[in-house]
């Protein structure tokens, strides 16, 4: 390009552009001298377009007005890197700014550290992701900035609060966790001793609460933990803190022991080889242990728990607590008015290893350790037919009420017999309890917004000195309405929550096959097998019954 000439200085860090109006042939274009200095490669550096066009342009008004004076500009110069740093508000995290060099230099690590270090961030720094972060630097165009997380914090654990280890295991516990035979193999039938504690045993012990971690800010500063809280003892009955230790719950009566919502408890145990009609009737305030049979026509009444260490046959049995039945129950249907002649009534769980002919209330689980047919199921929690960890029992031909997930191996039977599961029963308490709730809210918000204006209007005049008293007490009264309405809000949310969890936990799973016949009832919406299926799964979703195999 005649007239205009572009160089380096000596050490290559400026770009200088030269030209000559009376060499000129025309008015220069500002573009083309730029596109002709990247052609020649002073684009290693950063040149400045802005520097160019009034380089040009000032020559240009010299070849217009026929001035020979020569024109001379520094354009261009070769930039590092740009580095910079950011802390966020909480001191927890600290960031580096890059901006990509022209022709420049990048930072090594050891010097990004030390910047780091200068700037305040002091700890938390990580030297693989500030690598990272340079080696992305020197991929990047020139003039691009890049930011990234180089130093974290760590925040201070708190102390765990003390914790309750009971020493003694739940009867129902124990059931669950049949014995190891060998190292393959466990025996559903040996089950263990029968927990019964005699008097003076140690049955819970209260761990301390631990002090919990200190933490930092990446500027350095330490965050000091919390230590866990003592959480008091609830003393049952049957127990007592001892005298040598107060963190160590005895028993204070033989029986069984039982902990259940972080009381542990010690019933009174009556312990029997059967129930029969030489024994009579059982009716017992504490638990009751038969290592034997319950037969027919047979009652055991107790107010906690009752193991059964045999056989029920056409027996009645009630508990306060659990029920543990080690071989089975059996019984069958009067016709008049569809009787069970055997009932179990149970204000917790129930386990039987078989049931046949039985009608089952529970305010908790219902575990079946084989297989369950021809019976009446109303159950607070799931229905398990098998080990929990992995159910492969039978379930066919009952009736079933259930407030939890219904799993099982085989659901239904070849034959075709009915399986009814039904899940209203528990979704409609929640609805009824949810509706009663919104009712009551909606009351106690329309009341509040309504004491809320009279306050206001209040506020806006001037009160006599013999109402004040008054006036405060009232404002008082609708600072605890409001407190009352935040309360029901926050409770309403959690109605919703638990009617949404209840609906996802309403569901059917065989984990062998489901044979035709079954029925799964959610009020109006039912769902019902007309075939065969494999393994598979039933649950409810988005108002409608879906099916889908399990792989």
């Amino acid at each position: 390009m005649k007239g205009v000439q572009f160089s380096f200085d000596v050490n290559r860090n400026h770009v200088t552009l030269s030209i000559a109006p009376d060499q000129l042939e025309q008015e220069l274009n500002a573009q083309a001298v730029y596109d002709a200095m990247c052609e020649q490669g002073f684009n290693e550096v950063y040149l400045s377009q802005s520097a160019i066009k009034a380089t040009c342009d000032k020559a240009n008004h010299f070849y217009k007005t026929k001035d020979t004076s020569s024109v001379m500009e520094q354009v261009g110069e070769r930039r590092h890197c740009e580095l910079e740093f950011r802390i966020s508000e909480d001191n927890m995290s600290g960031y580096a700014i890059f901006t990509a060099p022209h022709g420049g230099q990048v930072p090594e690590l050891q010097q990004v550290l030390r910047l780091a270090n200068k700037a305040n961030i002091r700890r938390g720094l990580g030297k693989k992701r500030v690598t990272a972060l340079i080696n992305q630097v020197k991929e990047a165009e020139p003039g691009k900035r890049v930011e990234g997380l180089i130093a974290k914090g760590l925040p201070p654990r708190d102390g765990r609060s003390s914790r309750q280890r009971p020493l003694v295991p739940n009867a129902l516990d124990r059931v669950l966790r049949p014995q190891q035979s060998n190292q393959s193999k466990v025996d559903m039938r040996n089950l263990g001793e029968i927990v019964c504690v005699k008097a003076h045993a140690e049955v819970l012990r209260r761990e301390p609460p631990t002090k919990g971690r200190s933490g930092f800010d990446v500027r350095g500063n330490k965050l000091v933990s919390k230590e866990g809280d003592w959480i008091p003892l609830k003393i049952g009955n049957g127990t007592a803190i001892s005298d040598h230790d107060e963190n160590l719950v005895m028993s204070t009566i033989a029986g069984m022991p039982k902990y259940q919502d972080l009381i542990m408890q010690v019933d009174d145990t009556f312990i029997c080889p059967g129930v029969n009609v030489g024994t009579g009737h059982v009716n017992y305030e504490g638990s009751v242990l038969v290592n034997g049979d319950v037969t027919e026509n047979m009652h055991v009444k107790a107010k906690g728990d009752v193991t059964v260490n045999g056989f029920a046959e056409s027996a009645m049995i009630e508990a306060g607590g659990d029920i543990i039945i080690t071989e089975g129950a059996m019984g069958k249907q009067q016709d008049v008015m569809r009787e069970y002649t055997c009932q179990l009534k149970a204000g917790g769980s129930i386990y039987i290893q078989h049931g046949q002919g039985v009608d089952i209330l529970c305010g908790g689980s219902l575990n079946v350790g084989r297989q369950l047919a021809h019976c009446r199921v109303n159950s607070g929690g799931g229905v398990i037919i098998g080990r929990p960890e992995h159910p492969q029992g039978n379930i066919f031909a009952c009736e079933v009420s259930s407030q939890g997930p219904v799993i099982a191996g085989t659901v239904g039977a070849i034959s075709g017999s009915t399986l009814r599961i039904d899940f209203s029963n528990g979704f409609n308490q929640l609805q009824a309890r949810k509706e009663f709730f919104e009712e009551l809210l909606q009351q106690i918000r329309s009341n509040t917004v309504r004491h809320k204006e009279k306050i206001d209007l209040i506020n806006n005049r001037v009160v006599p000195k013999s109402l004040l008293a008054k006036v405060t007490e009232a404002k008082e009264m609708l600072r605890h309405e409001t407190t009352l309405l935040s309360w029901m809000e926050s409770k309403s949310v959690e109605l919703l929550e638990a009617k949404l969890h209840y609906q996802q936990a309403a569901h059917l799973i065989a984990t062998k096959k489901m044979y035709s016949g079954v029925t799964v009832k959610l009020n109006n919406r039912t769902w019902r097998s007309e075939r065969e299926y494999e393994r598979a799964k039933v649950s409810y979703d988005m108002h409608q019954w879906k099916y889908e195999p399990i792989t």
